[in-house]
């Protein structure tokens, strides 16, 4: 579903950044945190970029990646080194020069999410990786969103269908690798201990609906086999003659009896 462009994503972005803080946003985020460590961990390369809602909230930290980015939205007083600060659809990276993308939320909150991740598939090189994160509509989470009158915290973000990201990622080259949702709590702050034990109980399991409150989708980008291309001497046409081979041949033959001292 399209949302007005006369939505303020930025200032909802800061709204979702300090819900982070409260004790749910806290829950979600570890989980998110151990899900990225423990399907992410085994990658290596020379350079990882995260773009997301905040340089404050870093995922996937115990990946073996030679440099770590992180980009920001808006300007923060005392930005640590390896922090850009930029649009997540319009990244400030060449082509190709980053091992692995995490985008955390980032679709939830741009006007142009699509555009998001073609930079994402811009910056990547050839098979590598991105680990996509976003709010599950199909779930507890995207129905109370639905009969919210409020838009702080996650509730002011767009809860784009998973099925849908897949889609985007194949048409931009993509290999869906895994793709799952996690988080079965209810989408309240305070909830008992029998309730949400029950809860996770009955939708934690492998075979059940995937109802979970956020997905995580794991892909890689292909590359097209370029084909070799034909030598220069086989392009050329090359006349073969009795006795001496071929042009070529008879040629450097011709010279070497050249420098032949005469009898």
């Amino acid at each position: 579903m399209n949302e007005p462009k006369a939505i303020d994503y930025p200032a909802r972005n800061e709204g979702f950044e300090r819900w982070f803080q409260t004790p749910l946003g806290r829950a979600l985020l570890a989980d998110q945190r151990l899900m990225l460590e423990n399907e992410l961990g085994r990658l290596t390369g020379a350079r990882q970029l995260q773009v997301g809602v905040s340089h404050r909230l870093p995922l996937a930290t115990g990946t073996d990646f030679s440099q770590k980015i992180i980009t920001t939205p808006r300007w923060y007083p005392d930005i640590p080194d390896g922090v850009a600060i930029c649009d997540a659809d319009e990244l400030p990276f060449p082509g190709d020069s980053m091992d692995l993308v995490v985008l955390h939320h980032t679709a939830d909150f741009t006007r142009y999410p699509h555009q998001v991740l073609r930079e994402a598939a811009r910056v990547l090189r050839g098979e590598g990786s991105i680990a996509l994160v976003g709010f599950n509509p199909m779930s507890l989470w995207g129905a109370r969103k639905l009969v919210s009158r409020h838009r702080e915290g996650p509730w002011g973000g767009r809860f784009m269908l998973r099925g849908r990201m897949e889609d985007w990622l194949h048409l931009l080259g993509f290999n869906v690798e895994l793709s799952v949702t996690r988080f079965f709590r209810l989408p309240v702050q305070r909830s008992g201990r029998k309730t949400q034990s029950r809860i996770d109980l009955m939708l934690s399991g492998k075979t059940l609906l995937p109802v979970g409150a956020y997905y995580c989708i794991l892909a890689k980008k292909r590359v097209c086999a370029r084909i070799p291309r034909r030598p220069a001497w086989r392009q050329a046409k090359v006349i073969t003659l009795p006795g001496t081979g071929t042009v070529g041949a008879s040629r450097g033959l011709a010279r070497r009896r050249m420098h032949t001292p005469q009898e």
